[in-house]
């Protein structure tokens, strides 16, 4: 049902309109989404949050949801053997996604019921890591006390890691280190300690962490010009060129369009069944697979978790575009001062969060609330409900109008105010001072040393591991603070720094990265098959890919600017365990290899690898430096070689005997192509 489209209404005609409230909801409730508990996944807008009491299911069909396949799991074959050699086939596939689950850290990590069964005892040995937690207080919080204090809801990668998983993976991470001379130094210097299946190769690390996933031409590039070369390089992505997949872009036929342009086109629109919030998502989608501008991607990526707004609200489909290059893509690795301060007068995150609605007498915390607690000092930051409603207070006025920001005098609150450590006169109503009053607090909580700690905590959980070291936070903070919130010197302290370059494999691909990496090391290239019948559709072919892989995202429950809260995604391993997401990502794994889909090219399995090894063993070994960039361990290799029921002495032909397909996808199912 991908090419299925719902007229968008027109926002910003309205002064008073708003593109976020769902119906039904009072204009000027304080929150039109229920806030979350401790260890509590955000609810829909207009939804009650799920009630849990321990880390959440999150499969293809979203939170709390149960398996789509009845029996706890979709088919791990599909490939019409008969059963005796299913059932092995299954088995062992089963064991090395199990594997896959629990090696990150060395330690159990949250493996589900459902998977647990597929893997018997071995795994009830490895334990049940989804533990237990709590919640204490209620969704009240007392005007004057810290939500920190109250803790009626915690920071979100926080939250998930408060259990046993947790506790197994911080046993395991890198526990402190010093920053060296640039990134070379520093990872010639360091010592790989951590328990880890991956080959402790600084090439593949900086590959694994700092693109969407090692391809043959990125590890050449590293080698080219050196880890310190190439890292600055990916640092100035305006000087790299765009491939051919980044131009074929114009194929989307509204990403160049603005604001204006689409509520004017909107008919137009409509009738060629465009979906401009859509084609913004595939866009994304097609440069994390093909851009050479990976790191720049990443970034990418990390800030639309960050300063999240969903693709998908009222008005969208006319701003959410014009949000990503005009505020993410701006200032990727800009500066985050500037950053948040373009987000707080763009129109998208004005409707998202209810900014239209809010006046001196009539006052909307949505905006105000989220600057602290998900766009800057944090939950953790030491605000209190009196900062939230303060800051409330003088961000009144702050709208949109015919499709533009706008700032409406006769709606600010005009009174002196105190917010955190800032305080202001704000004694006018003059659009100009008014203007500069809001902007001088942005640029305040934006530069505040709780910032620079959430921050700096989350870019080492993008980078480094689930539970960072302190040091490594401690020291990006400062560089945050001492270069002004400018983003490029704050990486290249992370990079420079001995924790980074400790930690390989201490992150676990989430289902976007996983998707995504196994594109790019399959080396699917972006035209059609030659056997590709478009028939009468009035989309390219690459338009149509783009949309299939960014439909089977959504079935994995992770696609970008996805979530539809304000709080992104989790970044953290146990907030995606799930059996059925895990085995999905295996079965597009297949259907990749199987080149089923024909609006991309693949590389058929059995080309995979030039001069194919005689010996089902040495085959292996091939394809799993073809595939995942370095050998199996004995143990994972035992288990590939299961999947086709031969032994290493074996002797094969370059289609495995007709076993190349479930021989490949058992390597891409391995530990090696989940972590990075």
């Amino acid at each position: 049902m991908a090419d299925q489209h719902v007229p968008p209404r027109r926002p910003g005609d309205d002064p008073g309109w708003d593109a976020s409230r769902q119906p039904g909801t009072p204009a000027h409730q304080p929150h039109p989404y229920p806030r979350p508990q401790p260890h509590q996944p955000h609810g829909y807008p207009g939804q009650p949050a799920p009630t849990v009491s321990r880390p959440q299911w999150i499969g293809p069909d979203g939170y709390g949801a149960p398996p789509a396949h009845p029996g706890g799991l979709p088919d791990l074959d599909g490939d019409g053997d008969g059963p005796v050699r299913r059932s092995g086939r299954r088995r062992a596939l089963a064991a090395l996604g199990g594997t896959a689950a629990v090696v990150a850290g060395g330690a159990a990590l949250a493996l589900s019921p459902q998977l647990r069964g597929l893997l018997g005892d071995e795994a009830a040995v490895a334990g049940d890591a989804t533990g237990t937690t709590t919640t204490d207080g209620t969704a009240a919080r007392p005007s004057g006390q810290r939500p920190s204090t109250v803790r009626t809801y915690t920071e979100q990668n926080e939250s998930y890691m408060g259990s046993r998983a947790g506790a197994a993976l911080k046993k395991n991470a890198p526990k402190g280190g010093r920053v060296h001379s640039g990134p070379a130094a520093a990872a010639a210097e360091t010592k790989v300690t951590v328990k880890t299946v991956l080959a402790k190769d600084p090439a593949l690390h900086l590959a694994r962490r700092l693109t969407f996933g090692p391809t043959a031409a990125v590890l050449a590039d590293i080698k080219e010009r050196g880890i310190d070369g190439w890292v600055r390089w990916q640092l100035e992505p305006e000087k790299i060129a765009p491939t051919k997949a980044e131009l074929r872009l114009a194929e989307l036929p509204t990403l160049k369009l603005t604001p204006q342009q689409l509520r004017d086109q909107r008919d137009q629109l409509n009738e060629r069944g465009a979906q401009p919030e859509r084609e913004m998502v595939d866009a994304t989608i097609a440069r994390q697979i093909w851009s050479d501008r990976q790191l720049f991607e990443v970034m990418v990526d990390f800030w639309n978790d960050f300063l999240h707004v969903a693709a998908e609200f009222d008005g969208g489909e006319v701003y959410r575009n014009s949000f990503d290059q005009d505020v993410i893509r701006k200032h990727a690795l800009g500066s985050y001062p500037e950053m948040l301060l373009d987000a707080n007068k763009h129109p998208a995150l004005l409707l998202y969060l209810n900014q239209v609605d809010s006046r001196a007498d009539a006052v909307n915390e949505n905006l105000a609330r989220e600057n602290l607690e998900l766009y800057s000092v944090g939950v953790d930051g030491g605000y209190t409900e009196a900062d939230v409603r303060q800051a409330a207070l003088l961000q009144t006025g702050r709208g949109v109008q015919d499709g533009r920001y706008v700032f409406r005098p006769e709606r600010h609150y005009v009174g002196k105010v105190k917010i955190l450590d800032f305080t202001h006169a704000n004694n006018s109503a003059d659009p100009k001072k008014a203007e500069a009053a809001i902007d001088a607090y942005i640029a305040h909580i934006a530069l505040h040393p709780s910032t620079a700690k959430y921050v700096a905590q989350n870019l080492a959980v993008r980078f480094v591991s689930d539970t960072p070291p302190k040091s490594l936070v401690d020291r990006l903070a400062k560089t945050y603070l001492t270069n002004k919130g400018r983003i490029k010197p704050v990486l290249l302290t992370l990079f420079s720094s001995s924790e980074f370059w400790a930690a390989v494999g201490q992150k676990v691909r989430r289902p976007l990265e996983y998707l995504v990496a196994t594109y790019r090391t399959l080396g699917v290239s972006p035209e059609a098959a030659p056997n590709h019948d478009n028939g009468d559709n009035q989309r390219t072919p690459y338009a149509r890919g783009l949309r299939q892989v960014h439909d089977k995202l959504r079935e994995l429950g992770h696609y970008p600017m996805g979530q539809p809260t304000p709080d992104g995604y989790p970044d953290v391993y146990v907030a995606w365990t799930s059996a059925g997401t895990m085995v999905n990502g295996w079965n597009e794994a297949n259907e990749l290899l199987a080149a089923y889909r024909t609006t991309f090219t693949f590389t058929r399995p059995e080309k995979l690898v030039t001069n194919p090894p005689a010996t089902a063993g040495a085959y292996v070994d091939a394809l799993a430096r073809r595939l995942v960039r370095q050998k199996l361990t004995d143990k994972e290799r035992a288990l590939v070689l299961d999947v086709a029921g031969v032994s290493a002495g074996t002797r094969v032909d370059a289609t495995f005997d007709g076993a190349i397909t479930a021989v490949a996808r058992a390597i891409l199912a391995s530990p090696q192509h989940h972590l990075r």
